[in-house]
Protein backbone atom coordinates (compact mmCIF):
# COMPACT_ATOMS: atom_id res chain seq x y z
CA UNK A 1 0.00 0.00 0.00
CA UNK A 2 2.73 2.29 0.37
CA UNK A 3 3.66 2.26 -3.57
CA UNK A 4 -0.13 3.74 -3.91
CA UNK A 5 0.07 6.63 -1.15
CA UNK A 6 3.03 7.41 -3.16
CA UNK A 7 1.34 7.78 -6.25
CA UNK A 8 -1.57 9.42 -4.75
CA UNK A 9 0.65 11.77 -3.39
CA UNK A 10 2.73 12.50 -6.60
CA UNK A 11 -0.95 12.57 -8.12
CA UNK A 12 -2.02 15.49 -6.03
CA UNK A 13 0.95 17.84 -6.49
CA UNK A 14 0.25 21.49 -5.98
CA UNK A 15 1.31 22.53 -9.94
CA UNK A 16 -1.73 19.74 -10.00
CA UNK A 17 -4.23 20.99 -8.24
CA UNK A 18 -3.43 24.47 -10.10
CA UNK A 19 -4.08 22.89 -13.56
CA UNK A 20 -7.16 21.63 -12.02
CA UNK A 21 -8.22 24.17 -9.59
CA UNK A 22 -10.96 26.06 -12.11
CA UNK A 23 -13.58 23.40 -11.55
CA UNK A 24 -13.87 19.54 -9.17
CA UNK A 25 -12.78 16.59 -11.50
CA UNK A 26 -12.85 13.13 -10.87
CA UNK A 27 -9.16 12.32 -11.53
CA UNK A 28 -8.45 8.66 -12.86
CA UNK A 29 -4.83 8.78 -13.78
CA UNK A 30 -1.17 6.93 -13.37
CA UNK A 31 -2.36 5.35 -10.17
CA UNK A 32 -5.40 3.67 -12.17
CA UNK A 33 -2.36 1.99 -14.50
CA UNK A 34 -0.15 0.93 -11.72
CA UNK A 35 -3.23 -0.35 -9.57
CA UNK A 36 -4.09 -2.54 -12.58
CA UNK A 37 -1.41 -4.44 -12.42
CA UNK A 38 -1.35 -4.64 -8.84
CA UNK A 39 -5.26 -6.03 -7.89
CA UNK A 40 -5.11 -8.11 -11.48
CA UNK A 41 -1.99 -9.84 -9.86
CA UNK A 42 -3.26 -10.59 -6.84
CA UNK A 43 -6.95 -12.24 -9.57
CA UNK A 44 -4.48 -13.91 -11.67
CA UNK A 45 -5.22 -17.19 -10.03
CA UNK A 46 -8.76 -17.36 -11.57
CA UNK A 47 -9.20 -18.62 -15.32
CA UNK A 48 -11.15 -15.58 -16.27
CA UNK A 49 -11.03 -12.06 -14.69
CA UNK A 50 -14.85 -9.90 -16.18
CA UNK A 51 -14.50 -6.49 -15.01
CA UNK A 52 -18.02 -4.85 -13.77
CA UNK A 53 -17.86 -1.79 -15.96
CA UNK A 54 -21.28 -0.20 -14.23
CA UNK A 55 -18.25 0.72 -11.75
CA UNK A 56 -16.28 2.44 -13.88
CA UNK A 57 -18.01 2.77 -17.85
CA UNK A 58 -15.56 5.09 -19.04
CA UNK A 59 -14.98 4.17 -22.56
CA UNK A 60 -10.91 5.41 -22.49
CA UNK A 61 -10.65 3.22 -19.26
CA UNK A 62 -12.52 0.28 -20.84
CA UNK A 63 -9.40 0.29 -23.45
CA UNK A 64 -7.24 0.31 -20.57
CA UNK A 65 -8.68 -2.55 -18.51
CA UNK A 66 -9.10 -4.48 -22.18
CA UNK A 67 -5.33 -3.94 -22.81
CA UNK A 68 -5.03 -6.04 -19.77
CA UNK A 69 -6.60 -8.90 -21.29
CA UNK A 70 -9.54 -8.95 -18.80
CA UNK A 71 -13.41 -9.72 -20.09
CA UNK A 72 -16.52 -7.83 -19.39
CA UNK A 73 -19.71 -7.40 -18.14
CA UNK A 74 -22.41 -5.02 -19.62
CA UNK A 75 -25.66 -4.35 -17.90
CA UNK A 76 -27.69 -2.23 -20.27
CA UNK A 77 -27.62 -1.31 -24.08
CA UNK A 78 -25.16 1.90 -23.44
CA UNK A 79 -22.79 -0.17 -21.97
CA UNK A 80 -23.10 -3.28 -24.46
CA UNK A 81 -22.30 -0.04 -27.09
CA UNK A 82 -19.15 1.17 -24.66
CA UNK A 83 -18.00 -2.11 -24.45
CA UNK A 84 -17.89 -2.55 -28.62
CA UNK A 85 -16.26 1.03 -28.65
CA UNK A 86 -13.67 0.05 -26.64
CA UNK A 87 -12.87 -3.26 -29.02
CA UNK A 88 -14.58 -5.43 -26.88
CA UNK A 89 -16.30 -8.83 -28.78
CA UNK A 90 -18.63 -11.46 -27.88
CA UNK A 91 -15.53 -13.77 -29.43
CA UNK A 92 -14.37 -15.99 -26.69
CA UNK A 93 -16.91 -14.83 -23.86
CA UNK A 94 -15.52 -12.03 -23.85
CA UNK A 95 -18.64 -9.63 -23.30
CA UNK A 96 -21.54 -10.75 -21.22
CA UNK A 97 -24.99 -9.17 -21.15
CA UNK A 98 -26.12 -9.48 -17.58
CA UNK A 99 -29.81 -8.19 -16.69
CA UNK A 100 -33.15 -8.81 -15.09
CA UNK A 101 -34.90 -8.15 -18.74
CA UNK A 102 -34.72 -7.71 -22.53
CA UNK A 103 -35.59 -4.47 -24.03
CA UNK A 104 -36.65 -4.81 -27.80
CA UNK A 105 -33.18 -2.67 -28.85
CA UNK A 106 -31.15 -4.48 -26.52
CA UNK A 107 -32.25 -7.97 -27.44
CA UNK A 108 -31.90 -6.38 -31.41
CA UNK A 109 -28.24 -5.48 -30.69
CA UNK A 110 -27.45 -8.85 -28.80
CA UNK A 111 -28.67 -10.94 -31.60
CA UNK A 112 -26.45 -8.97 -33.94
CA UNK A 113 -23.20 -9.26 -32.29
CA UNK A 114 -24.10 -12.55 -30.92
CA UNK A 115 -23.40 -11.52 -27.21
CA UNK A 116 -24.04 -13.99 -24.57
CA UNK A 117 -26.69 -13.44 -22.10
CA UNK A 118 -26.11 -14.06 -18.15
CA UNK A 119 -30.15 -14.47 -17.79
CA UNK A 120 -32.09 -13.17 -14.66
CA UNK A 121 -35.57 -14.35 -15.16
CA UNK A 122 -37.92 -16.59 -16.75
CA UNK A 123 -39.20 -14.51 -18.99
CA UNK A 124 -35.97 -13.52 -20.44
CA UNK A 125 -36.05 -17.22 -21.82
CA UNK A 126 -38.50 -17.35 -23.81
CA UNK A 127 -38.35 -13.56 -25.07
CA UNK A 128 -34.51 -14.97 -27.07
CA UNK A 129 -35.64 -18.28 -27.15
CA UNK A 130 -38.26 -17.24 -29.99
CA UNK A 131 -35.83 -15.28 -31.83
CA UNK A 132 -32.61 -16.67 -31.40
CA UNK A 133 -32.85 -20.43 -31.04
CA UNK A 134 -29.09 -22.07 -29.83
CA UNK A 135 -27.97 -18.50 -28.22
CA UNK A 136 -25.31 -18.76 -25.55
CA UNK A 137 -26.42 -18.33 -21.81
CA UNK A 138 -25.76 -18.49 -18.34
CA UNK A 139 -28.26 -18.61 -15.77
CA UNK A 140 -27.76 -16.05 -12.81
CA UNK A 141 -28.94 -17.66 -9.61
CA UNK A 142 -30.60 -16.11 -6.65
CA UNK A 143 -28.96 -18.85 -3.64
CA UNK A 144 -32.09 -17.97 -1.79
CA UNK A 145 -29.89 -15.50 0.70
CA UNK A 146 -27.89 -12.49 0.32
CA UNK A 147 -24.89 -10.21 1.35
CA UNK A 148 -23.43 -6.42 1.25
CA UNK A 149 -22.10 -3.36 3.23
CA UNK A 150 -25.35 -1.98 2.72
CA UNK A 151 -29.28 -3.30 2.43
CA UNK A 152 -29.06 -1.71 -0.98
CA UNK A 153 -26.23 -3.83 -2.57
CA UNK A 154 -27.58 -6.95 -1.25
CA UNK A 155 -28.64 -8.70 -4.23
CA UNK A 156 -29.73 -12.45 -3.30
CA UNK A 157 -32.59 -13.82 -1.12
CA UNK A 158 -36.17 -13.12 -0.99
CA UNK A 159 -36.17 -9.39 -0.90
CA UNK A 160 -33.76 -9.05 -3.92
CA UNK A 161 -34.88 -8.28 -7.64
CA UNK A 162 -32.10 -10.10 -9.13
CA UNK A 163 -31.35 -13.88 -10.62
CA UNK A 164 -32.99 -16.96 -10.89
CA UNK A 165 -35.50 -18.39 -7.91
CA UNK A 166 -36.83 -21.89 -9.75
CA UNK A 167 -33.48 -23.41 -11.32
CA UNK A 168 -35.98 -26.50 -12.22
CA UNK A 169 -38.40 -24.18 -14.51
CA UNK A 170 -35.58 -22.38 -16.01
CA UNK A 171 -34.00 -25.58 -17.09
CA UNK A 172 -37.02 -26.96 -18.69
CA UNK A 173 -37.35 -23.57 -20.17
CA UNK A 174 -34.04 -23.57 -21.58
CA UNK A 175 -34.74 -26.84 -23.09
CA UNK A 176 -38.13 -26.14 -24.80
CA UNK A 177 -36.35 -23.37 -26.44
CA UNK A 178 -33.14 -24.82 -27.48
CA UNK A 179 -31.06 -22.35 -25.99
CA UNK A 180 -26.96 -23.33 -25.35
CA UNK A 181 -26.27 -23.05 -21.84
CA UNK A 182 -22.75 -22.44 -20.73
CA UNK A 183 -22.04 -21.20 -17.43
CA UNK A 184 -23.85 -20.81 -13.79
CA UNK A 185 -23.26 -17.23 -12.71
CA UNK A 186 -23.70 -16.45 -8.54
CA UNK A 187 -23.79 -12.42 -6.82
CA UNK A 188 -24.77 -12.46 -3.48
CA UNK A 189 -23.64 -8.62 -3.10
CA UNK A 190 -20.98 -5.78 -2.91
CA UNK A 191 -18.98 -5.64 0.11
CA UNK A 192 -19.34 -9.69 0.97
CA UNK A 193 -18.29 -11.48 4.57
CA UNK A 194 -15.88 -14.30 3.89
CA UNK A 195 -18.20 -15.92 6.09
CA UNK A 196 -20.53 -16.75 3.46
CA UNK A 197 -18.50 -17.67 0.83
CA UNK A 198 -18.77 -21.72 1.67
CA UNK A 199 -22.36 -20.67 2.02
CA UNK A 200 -22.49 -19.58 -1.28
CA UNK A 201 -19.86 -22.22 -2.87
CA UNK A 202 -22.37 -25.28 -1.71
CA UNK A 203 -25.62 -23.77 -3.01
CA UNK A 204 -23.20 -23.47 -6.17
CA UNK A 205 -22.63 -27.18 -6.09
CA UNK A 206 -26.43 -28.21 -5.34
CA UNK A 207 -27.43 -25.90 -8.20
CA UNK A 208 -24.73 -27.19 -10.82
CA UNK A 209 -25.81 -30.75 -9.57
CA UNK A 210 -28.96 -30.33 -10.00
CA UNK A 211 -29.15 -28.81 -13.35
CA UNK A 212 -26.39 -31.92 -13.99
CA UNK A 213 -25.54 -30.38 -17.46
CA UNK A 214 -21.89 -30.65 -18.69
CA UNK A 215 -21.35 -26.21 -18.74
CA UNK A 216 -18.10 -24.47 -19.11
CA UNK A 217 -17.68 -21.38 -16.66
CA UNK A 218 -18.64 -20.82 -13.21
CA UNK A 219 -18.65 -16.83 -11.40
CA UNK A 220 -18.23 -16.17 -8.40
CA UNK A 221 -19.48 -12.87 -9.36
CA UNK A 222 -17.86 -9.61 -7.78
CA UNK A 223 -18.26 -7.62 -4.49
CA UNK A 224 -14.77 -8.11 -3.26
CA UNK A 225 -14.15 -5.48 -0.66
CA UNK A 226 -11.23 -2.81 -0.60
CA UNK A 227 -10.23 -0.93 2.71
CA UNK A 228 -11.50 2.66 2.87
CA UNK A 229 -11.31 2.86 6.22
CA UNK A 230 -7.91 3.06 8.11
CA UNK A 231 -8.36 0.13 10.31
CA UNK A 232 -9.89 -2.11 7.18
CA UNK A 233 -8.15 -5.26 5.42
CA UNK A 234 -8.29 -5.84 1.79
CA UNK A 235 -10.63 -9.69 1.05
CA UNK A 236 -8.53 -12.66 1.92
CA UNK A 237 -8.13 -13.81 -1.90
CA UNK A 238 -6.41 -16.86 -1.28
CA UNK A 239 -9.14 -18.29 0.99
CA UNK A 240 -11.86 -16.87 -1.33
CA UNK A 241 -9.91 -18.28 -4.52
CA UNK A 242 -9.15 -21.58 -2.70
CA UNK A 243 -13.23 -22.05 -2.01
CA UNK A 244 -14.19 -21.45 -5.25
CA UNK A 245 -11.63 -23.62 -7.08
CA UNK A 246 -12.22 -26.83 -4.79
CA UNK A 247 -16.34 -25.79 -5.50
CA UNK A 248 -15.38 -25.87 -9.17
CA UNK A 249 -13.20 -28.88 -9.11
CA UNK A 250 -15.69 -30.39 -7.53
CA UNK A 251 -18.01 -30.05 -9.90
CA UNK A 252 -16.19 -30.82 -13.04
CA UNK A 253 -15.61 -33.61 -11.77
CA UNK A 254 -19.09 -34.85 -11.04
CA UNK A 255 -20.42 -33.34 -14.47
CA UNK A 256 -17.19 -34.97 -16.07
CA UNK A 257 -16.05 -31.77 -18.40
CA UNK A 258 -13.78 -28.80 -17.82
CA UNK A 259 -14.84 -26.05 -16.09
CA UNK A 260 -13.33 -22.03 -16.10
CA UNK A 261 -13.61 -20.19 -13.26
CA UNK A 262 -14.35 -16.34 -13.24
CA UNK A 263 -14.42 -13.64 -11.41
CA UNK A 264 -15.92 -10.23 -11.55
CA UNK A 265 -14.83 -7.49 -9.51
CA UNK A 266 -15.58 -3.85 -10.21
CA UNK A 267 -14.29 -1.87 -7.22
CA UNK A 268 -11.58 -4.12 -6.53
CA UNK A 269 -10.03 -3.18 -9.64
CA UNK A 270 -10.52 0.86 -9.71
CA UNK A 271 -11.83 2.11 -6.88
CA UNK A 272 -8.67 3.11 -5.40
CA UNK A 273 -7.46 4.44 -8.22
CA UNK A 274 -9.63 7.60 -8.36
CA UNK A 275 -10.27 10.88 -6.55
CA UNK A 276 -12.39 13.97 -6.73
CA UNK A 277 -10.64 17.07 -6.33
CA UNK A 278 -13.10 19.65 -4.80
CA UNK A 279 -12.42 23.45 -3.64
CA UNK A 280 -13.91 24.68 -0.75
CA UNK A 281 -16.28 27.30 -0.95
CA UNK A 282 -17.24 28.58 2.34
CA UNK A 283 -16.95 27.49 5.46
CA UNK A 284 -20.23 27.77 7.84
CA UNK A 285 -20.39 27.89 11.61
CA UNK A 286 -23.91 26.47 12.74
CA UNK A 287 -24.34 26.46 16.76
CA UNK A 288 -21.65 23.28 17.33
CA UNK A 289 -21.24 22.07 13.67
CA UNK A 290 -19.36 23.10 11.70
CA UNK A 291 -19.95 22.74 7.76
CA UNK A 292 -17.26 23.10 4.89
CA UNK A 293 -19.19 23.52 1.31
CA UNK A 294 -17.37 21.89 -1.25
CA UNK A 295 -18.08 22.62 -5.65
CA UNK A 296 -19.33 18.72 -5.86
CA UNK A 297 -22.68 17.21 -4.35
CA UNK A 298 -23.67 13.81 -4.34
CA UNK A 299 -24.81 14.47 -8.40
CA UNK A 300 -21.06 13.97 -8.72
CA UNK A 301 -20.45 11.31 -5.76
CA UNK A 302 -23.62 9.70 -4.20
CA UNK A 303 -21.82 6.93 -2.18
CA UNK A 304 -21.75 8.76 0.72
CA UNK A 305 -25.41 10.10 0.82
CA UNK A 306 -27.06 6.30 -0.27
CA UNK A 307 -25.30 4.28 1.19
CA UNK A 308 -23.88 5.76 4.24
CA UNK A 309 -20.34 5.47 2.77
CA UNK A 310 -16.80 6.23 4.34
CA UNK A 311 -14.27 7.91 2.07
CA UNK A 312 -11.17 9.07 3.23
CA UNK A 313 -10.46 12.76 3.14
CA UNK A 314 -7.78 15.20 2.86
CA UNK A 315 -6.56 18.99 2.51
CA UNK A 316 -4.48 20.73 0.15
CA UNK A 317 -3.79 24.70 1.19
CA UNK A 318 -3.62 27.13 -1.41
CA UNK A 319 0.00 27.50 -2.23
CA UNK A 320 -0.13 31.70 -0.99
CA UNK A 321 -1.66 30.83 2.04
CA UNK A 322 0.04 28.03 3.45
CA UNK A 323 -0.73 28.41 7.37
CA UNK A 324 2.32 28.56 9.40
CA UNK A 325 1.07 26.60 11.91
CA UNK A 326 -1.05 23.85 11.28
CA UNK A 327 -4.15 23.67 13.40
CA UNK A 328 -7.57 21.08 13.24
CA UNK A 329 -11.06 21.77 13.01
CA UNK A 330 -13.96 19.09 13.46
CA UNK A 331 -15.80 19.51 10.58
CA UNK A 332 -19.34 18.08 8.40
CA UNK A 333 -18.28 18.09 4.53
CA UNK A 334 -21.71 19.28 2.56
CA UNK A 335 -22.37 19.76 -1.00
CA UNK A 336 -24.03 22.90 -2.72
CA UNK A 337 -27.42 21.07 -3.37
CA UNK A 338 -30.45 22.11 -2.83
CA UNK A 339 -31.01 19.29 -0.36
CA UNK A 340 -30.20 18.52 3.25
CA UNK A 341 -29.00 15.11 2.49
CA UNK A 342 -26.54 16.38 0.09
CA UNK A 343 -23.56 15.60 2.59
CA UNK A 344 -20.29 13.10 2.31
CA UNK A 345 -19.83 12.46 5.98
CA UNK A 346 -22.78 10.59 7.16
CA UNK A 347 -23.45 7.15 8.64
CA UNK A 348 -25.55 4.40 7.27
CA UNK A 349 -28.59 6.21 9.41
CA UNK A 350 -27.89 9.53 7.78
CA UNK A 351 -26.50 11.06 10.94
CA UNK A 352 -23.78 13.67 10.63
CA UNK A 353 -20.57 12.60 11.30
CA UNK A 354 -17.40 15.25 11.88
CA UNK A 355 -14.13 14.31 10.45
CA UNK A 356 -10.86 15.88 11.67
CA UNK A 357 -9.26 17.92 9.08
CA UNK A 358 -7.03 20.78 9.38
CA UNK A 359 -7.93 24.09 9.39
CA UNK A 360 -9.20 25.06 5.95
CA UNK A 361 -10.13 28.82 4.42
CA UNK A 362 -12.43 29.06 1.13
CA UNK A 363 -10.07 28.46 -1.91
CA UNK A 364 -8.63 25.63 -0.22
CA UNK A 365 -8.91 22.21 -1.64
CA UNK A 366 -10.85 18.61 -0.24
CA UNK A 367 -9.62 15.50 -1.86
CA UNK A 368 -12.21 12.44 -1.29
CA UNK A 369 -10.30 9.19 -2.10
CA UNK A 370 -11.29 5.81 -3.67
CA UNK A 371 -13.91 7.28 -5.82
CA UNK A 372 -12.54 5.34 -8.93
CA UNK A 373 -15.30 2.82 -8.63
CA UNK A 374 -19.50 4.09 -8.51
CA UNK A 375 -18.42 7.96 -8.82
CA UNK A 376 -18.90 9.02 -12.34
CA UNK A 377 -20.82 6.26 -13.23
CA UNK A 378 -23.07 7.05 -10.45
CA UNK A 379 -23.23 10.68 -11.27
CA UNK A 380 -26.27 12.78 -12.53
CA UNK A 381 -27.36 16.10 -13.35
CA UNK A 382 -29.30 16.90 -10.41
CA UNK A 383 -30.52 20.43 -9.83
CA UNK A 384 -29.08 20.86 -13.39
CA UNK A 385 -25.61 20.70 -12.81
CA UNK A 386 -23.56 19.56 -15.78
CA UNK A 387 -21.36 16.60 -15.59
CA UNK A 388 -18.13 16.90 -14.33
CA UNK A 389 -14.81 16.64 -16.36
CA UNK A 390 -12.58 12.86 -16.22
CA UNK A 391 -9.06 13.17 -16.56
CA UNK A 392 -6.33 10.55 -17.02
CA UNK A 393 -3.31 11.20 -15.03
CA UNK A 394 -0.80 9.34 -17.05
CA UNK A 395 3.48 9.56 -16.98
CA UNK A 396 3.33 13.19 -15.42
CA UNK A 397 0.73 14.07 -18.40
CA UNK A 398 -3.02 15.22 -18.16
CA UNK A 399 -5.41 13.38 -20.96
CA UNK A 400 -9.50 14.58 -20.77
CA UNK A 401 -10.72 11.15 -21.30
CA UNK A 402 -14.34 12.98 -20.20
CA UNK A 403 -15.24 16.45 -21.61
CA UNK A 404 -17.11 18.81 -19.10
CA UNK A 405 -20.72 18.79 -19.97
CA UNK A 406 -22.09 22.32 -20.45
CA UNK A 407 -25.50 23.73 -19.34
CA UNK A 408 -26.71 23.98 -23.28
CA UNK A 409 -26.32 20.25 -23.65
CA UNK A 410 -29.16 19.41 -20.82
CA UNK A 411 -31.35 22.46 -22.27
CA UNK A 412 -30.78 20.75 -25.84
CA UNK A 413 -32.42 17.58 -25.10
CA UNK A 414 -35.64 19.46 -24.36
CA UNK A 415 -36.03 22.20 -26.86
Amino acid sequence: MSKIKNLQKEMLRYENITYLKKNMILLYGYIMLILLKIKLKKLKKFDNIRFAQKSCSNINILKIIKSYGVKVDAVSLGEIIRALTAGFTSKNNDLVFTSDILEDKTLKKIIQYHIPVNIGSLNMIEKIGKISPKHPVWLRINPKFGDGHHIKTNTGGENSKHGIWDINKAISDLKYYNLSLIGLHMHIGSGINLDNIKKMCDSMIQCALNINQKIQFISAGGGLNIPYKPHEKEINLEFYYNMWNKTRNFISSQLSCPIKLEVEPGRFIVAQSGVLITQVCAVKQMGNNCFIIINSGFNDLIRPMLYGSYHKISVIHQLNKMPIVQSTTDYIIAGPLCESGDLFTTNHEGLLLKRTLPTVIPGDYIIIHDTGAYGASMSSNYNSRPLIPEILYQNNNFYTIRKRQKIKDLIQLEL
